[in-house]
């Protein structure tokens, strides 16, 4: 049962350091029994209270890492039933299937293809992290030579599927390094699947044939010391799943269950007959509420539109979303490209670097950091004032890529040009169009 804030003040060391973000021990015992903190926040407490806090400090659905690597992730760990109320933490992972007895040449073309699915977004590498690999005969040669291909030839980590101990046994030895996720322990095989993650540190994913088979099997887990625990309810009937989703999330976060207090896995490569109809599916799956979502399959068309879903959704509803600010290149801009200025909201990089892009004029973009403000909103802030455009022009480096001395900014902001010209003698500021849309004539005009 978790602790309540003054019984947490008890077990902290009552410096009130400070050192933790808030001005008071009391003040982030309060924050840790509400979820709004994290134990490690504090420098000083002792690891005896580090022990008996751990339940209290710990988030109703326990996170899980899988893989090694650059894919490397983590599920779970969230607080919340909808993103509005705070926010949502780990990104559902998503997952393409390929069965066991897969000839090597083929799964080397799948993995070359699939590792080339991935995409530039607001300043985020945009990809899938998962295969499954399924066994389909019991060969424990072919599962371990699929395994060892895709662990030690891809980008990828592997859910390793079978329901024969031996043949897990048989990936593990050759795929353990990049801590594959191992699916699944049922009701018939969870000695040896709990003794075989245990042995290896592996995260370990329990199935049953319903939400209430779950239970007992993470209990049995959680007393032999094995935590990393992912969560499959067994359904494949689309109504079915994301009941059973709901379910476990709010029973986690509502009702206080431990028991099944753990990310979820789904597979829509087994509710459907076609790749379109199971990426509906696992559209359904990242808003409500799979951790992990494996598909059949990886192309293009389906998985882009499942990657920016992802990224809608677990970014901060309370942060705008932001480009990194820095110089932007468009169309292959040279010396005497004009060069132009606005803010780090994504939809403003988007819109005007689209227009630029579609005027087919080289030019330099220069996006300054706004704490995500459009460009009205950031100068009414004080976020986008002349001396502070000024500034970051001057640090920017853009003085070497080009010759001329002529700064274009946004029309909205036109009441920043006299300070800005203090800020760079010598340049010339020039007030462009005051909406995006009409960029691509002032500047085929200018050029």
């Amino acid at each position: 049962m978790a602790l309540t804030g003054i019984q947490i003040f008890k077990l902290l060391p009552k410096t009130n350091c400070k050192e933790c973000g808030v001005p008071t021990c009391l003040a982030f015992a309060m924050n840790l029994a509400s979820g709004k903190a994290s134990l490690d926040d504090c420098p000083y407490v002792s690891e005896d209270a580090r022990e008996k806090l751990a339940e209290a400090s710990a988030p109703p659905i326990l996170p899980v890492s899988i893989g090694k690597g650059v894919r490397k992730f983590q599920v779970g760990g969230e607080t919340v039933m909808c993103r509005h109320e705070k926010t949502f933490f780990n990104p559902t992972a998503l997952g393409a299937m390929v069965a066991s007895d897969i000839a090597a040449d083929a799964l080397t073309a799948k993995l070359k293809a699939w590792n080339a699915l991935q995409y530039e977004r607001v300043g985020l590498n945009l990809r899938p992290e998962l295969v499954a690999l399924k066994d389909v005969n019991g060969d424990k040669a072919a599962f371990a030579a699929a395994a060892k291909t895709i662990a030690e030839t891809s980008e990828f980590n592997l859910v390793l599927m079978t329901d024969d101990a031996d043949v897990m046994k048989a990936g593990i030895e050759v795929a353990g390094f990049k801590q594959p996720l191992m699916y699944a322990a049922t009701a018939a095989n969870i000695d040896a699947y709990a003794a075989l993650a245990k042995e290896n540190g592996l995260p370990l994913a329990v199935k049953a044939d319903s939400v209430e088979g779950l239970p007992p099997l993470t209990a049995k887990l959680v007393g032999m010391g094995i935590k990393t625990i992912v969560l499959d309810p067994g359904s494949r009937e689309i109504k079915a799943a994301l009941e059973d989703q709901v379910a476990i999330r709010r029973a986690a976060l509502k009702n206080g269950n431990r028991a099944v207090g753990f990310p979820t896995i789904a597979f829509p490569c087994e509710m459907a007959k076609n790749l379109d109809v199971e990426t509906l599916i696992a559209a359904m799956f990242i808003a409500k509420y799979g951790s992990i979502v494996i598909l059949s399959d990886f192309t293009g068309e389906n998985l882009f539109p499942l990657l920016l879903e992802r990224l809608n959704i677990f970014t901060d509803p309370q942060r705008p979303m932001t480009v990194t600010e820095g110089i932007y290149p468009v169309n292959n801009p040279d010396e005497n490209s004009p060069v132009l200025v606005t803010t780090n909201f994504a939809l403003t990089y988007f819109i005007v670097s689209g227009e630029v892009e579609g005027s087919k004029v080289p030019a330099w973009l220069m996006i300054k950091d706004s704490e995500g403000l459009s460009v009205m909103t950031a100068w009414a802030a004080g976020k986008f004032n002349g001396d502070e455009v000024g500034m970051f022009i001057k640090k920017s480096g853009i003085m070497d890529k080009v010759k001329h001395t002529e700064l274009i900014i946004p029309g909205y902001a036109a009441a920043i040009a006299g300070d800005v010209e203090e800020e760079l003698p010598g340049w010339t500021i020039t007030v462009g169009p005051r909406e995006a849309a009409h960029l691509p004539a002032f500047l085929k005009q200018k050029a």
